[in-house]
């Protein structure tokens, strides 16, 4: 059966500054727990708390910068490039430049902030 998601629903969003999550489908908006997907917009100089998420994440930058640290190395993915993580590897994005960053985040099973894991986080899950 169809299910129509006619607006995101904006979520709460961790890191140094205010950040835009826009989630069309995952744990909050659609109520769907195998697939999570969602439109980020970042300020310039955002960084979050480093993450052992426990799903896979697909990033897409649509515009600007996100770079990526991970254990193995950091990985500036610009605008029309992708970046895919793993369950279980150590992870932290920032946007460095001025302009922020715009990318879409699709993350298998759906995101929740149990699975997450990010570094000195106490919020409750969903």
């Amino acid at each position: 059966m169809a299910k129509f998601i006619e607006k995101p629903i904006i979520v709460q969003a961790a890191g140094n500054k205010p950040k835009i999550i826009e989630e069309y489908i995952g744990r909050v908006n659609s109520k769907t727990s195998t697939i999570s997907m969602a439109r980020m917009v970042s300020p310039g100089g955002w960084v979050e708390p480093q993450q052992q998420p426990r799903f896979t994440e697909y990033t897409l930058v649509l515009r600007g910068l996100l770079r990526v640290e991970t254990q193995n190395g950091t990985f500036d993915v610009r605008a029309r490039q992708a970046i895919i993580m793993e369950p279980g590897e150590r992870v932290r994005y920032s946007t460095p430049e001025p302009e922020g960053a715009e990318y879409i985040a699709v993350c298998l099973p759906a995101f929740s902030f149990e699975t997450v894991r990010r570094d000195g986080e106490t919020r409750k899950p969903y």
